[in-house]
């Protein structure tokens, strides 16, 4: 079932890749959980935090994907230039985020997750968010479906997951309260002319988890992310019977340009409704 249409990975690779990750969240709890949780070491250039949490995931995701997948290059967050410099040329590789959320994890809001995706010609094939804290992750694999993984013992418990049909003229927003703009607003304001909405609000990958098991109807983001931010709850929300779509209305697409910053966004549970018309139309309206 799994990965039947993306050969560079074994059929059982989804649970290696649980398994690496649960190790990975082990080791980001203990940081969360002790005196010195988050051994902030510095800012980047963008004013984001680095932490020795952040650092080690991304050592030990590199060493792991490697044992899974040893043909395959890695592009995270916290690769080096030299580890990328020929980035543009790779047609199959890694999309990481080690820990995604890392001002939530220093804040201790518990929402942080780790982000796994697989990317062939530039788009995501295979998606994983792992939220280290609940020792659980979704799942999508596009073309054959989305899945709840929730460890129990040493195992994985596994349950569908499926983008929902949204009440008539109702619609729950995902989004988060970080992350608000006049664009965000004025969104919000032109659909709340045609439907009643809800907000639920979380940090980091989640909102794209929230997406994929029904919980919300549509997640726009209008502030600055990185591709390895989107490209996991992509393939989630895609695998799942969603939608990611840029401005243009297309689906996005990864490592094809000089910059890894992801372009505005508007990710959709249910693909028949015409959000995405409504939405440009309200930026527009600007």
């Amino acid at each position: 079932m799994l990965f039947r249409g993306h050969p560079p990975l074994a059929r059982d690779a989804v649970f290696e890749l649980l398994d690496l990750c649960h190790s990975v969240a082990a080791m980001i709890v203990r940081y969360y959980e002790s005196d010195d949780r988050a051994g902030l070491l510095r800012r980047k250039d963008d004013r984001t935090p680095l932490t020795k949490a952040d650092l080690e995931a991304h050592r030990m995701l590199s060493a792991g994907l490697k044992k899974i997948a040893p043909a395959l290059p890695l592009l995270s967050e916290e690769s080096d230039a030299d580890e990328i410099a020929n980035r543009r040329e790779w047609d199959t590789f890694w999309m990481v985020d080690p820990l995604d959320g890392t001002r939530e994890f220093l804040e201790r809001t518990g929402q942080f997750t780790i982000n796994v995706a697989l990317i062939q010609k530039q788009r995501p094939v295979f998606g994983l968010i792992f939220e280290p804290l609940k020792q659980a992750a979704s799942v999508g694999v596009v073309g054959e479906g989305a899945w709840r993984f929730q460890r129990a013992g040493d195992c994985w418990e596994n349950s569908q997951l499926c983008t929902r049909e949204p009440p008539a003229r109702q619609l729950t927003v995902l989004a988060s309260h970080r992350h608000d703009n006049p664009l965000l607003d004025s969104c919000l304001s032109y659909l709340s002319s045609s439907y009643e909405l809800e907000r639920l609000n979380s940090g980091s990958a989640l909102k794209f988890c929230d997406l994929a098991a029904g919980r919300g109807d549509c997640y726009p983001r209008f502030s600055l992310c990185s591709e390895w931010d989107v490209a996991a709850g992509d393939a989630l929300v895609t695998a799942a019977g969603g939608c990611v779509l840029g401005m243009d209305g297309q689906p996005l697409v990864y490592n094809n340009r000089d910059t890894l910053l992801s372009p505005n966004f508007l990710a959709i549970g249910d693909p028949r409704l015409d959000l995405w018309g409504n939405v440009l139309e309200a930026l527009k309206e600007r």
